[in-house]
């Protein structure tokens, strides 16, 4: 018996568990994939543990996408770029680090949204992991302009410094949350993308918006990595105002698909991710 995780905190409500298993038992593979609940004071036990022969590797989630870089061996090049990892191989008690979320997040697009990126304006609301891969992967993929807004604007300002030398041909920008500038990024913007906690099931701002629902127009496309619930308060209010809209889950199931591929050197069946997935999600709503 082979293992693998996905390590975290908290991850009472993790999916990765249930789509990834569904994959694994398609295949006929002898893994089992198991949540490792990992609060930043065990991350670099936890990472150790990745080097027993019996475990393939796991996949790394908030908070330790970042601090899990500097526990491993060797760093993909696309993880470098990002700066963050959601992805470590177990190869002979070597650990290498990879980030599919820049896969993930561009298939979901092109393929579930329809959305070609190159020539085109973007909006990314966050400044975290996530935020980090969406920015990579649009400027690898030619937008011509990338905007970051945060709360934190400190947070912001370092996101778009450390990815500078990645936006060869995108113009990258970053602005604090809230004001003109900010406002107006947003409406003249093609592509608004949420990689922030804000209108996700159970947090304390569930029921907010992380951008005023007023600047988004009909001719873009919004884009929430959050993907319980499966309409969050944003994507509710631009499709009420004519705006294309997608959800998170595709990301998630796709970029498990292509760690699923690095662990076992087979291609998954994302098909059978997505409805594991989904029936994870209305088992919980059903509760």
């Amino acid at each position: 018996m082979r293992y693998l995780g996905v390590i975290g905190h908290p991850l009472k409500r993790s999916l990765s568990p249930f789509f990834q298993q569904a994959a694994i038992d398609q295949l006929g593979l002898d893994i089992v994939y198991e949540a490792w609940p990992t609060t930043e004071e065990g991350l670099a036990a936890r990472v150790k543990g990745l080097r027993a022969p019996a475990v393939l590797g796991a996949n790394v989630t908030i908070p330790h996408k970042e601090a899990a870089l500097a526990l491993v061996d060797e760093v993909d090049d696309l993880a470098r770029k990002v700066g963050a990892l959601n992805t470590i191989a177990n190869r002979e008690g070597l650990l290498r680090a990879y980030n599919t979320d820049v896969a993930g997040f561009l298939r979901a697009l092109r393929d579930d949204a329809g959305f070609d990126p190159a020539g085109r304006r973007a909006v990314i609301a966050g400044a975290g992991g996530a935020a980090r891969a969406v920015v990579v992967a649009l400027c690898q993929a030619g937008a011509t302009s990338i905007t970051v807004i945060n709360r934190t604007p400190e947070r912001a300002a370092k996101l778009v410094a450390d990815l500078r030398s990645v936006a060869e041909h995108t113009v990258l920008d970053a602005l604090s949350a809230g004001g003109a500038a900010w406002a107006a990024a947003v409406s003249g913007c093609d592509l608004l993308v949420n990689c922030t906690s804000v209108g996700s099931a159970g947090s304390a701002e569930e029921s907010e918006s992380p951008v005023p629902v007023d600047v988004i127009h009909p001719g873009m496309l919004v884009y929430d990595l959050i993907y319980r619930p499966a309409e969050t308060p944003l994507l509710a209010a631009a499709r009420g105002r004519g705006a294309q809209v997608l959800g998170g889950l595709p990301m998630l199931i796709y970029q498990g698909a292509e760690s699923f591929r690095i662990w076992t050197g087979r291609e998954a069946p994302a098909g059978i991710m997505l409805a594991a997935a989904q029936k994870a999600l209305a088992e919980e709503a059903g509760r």
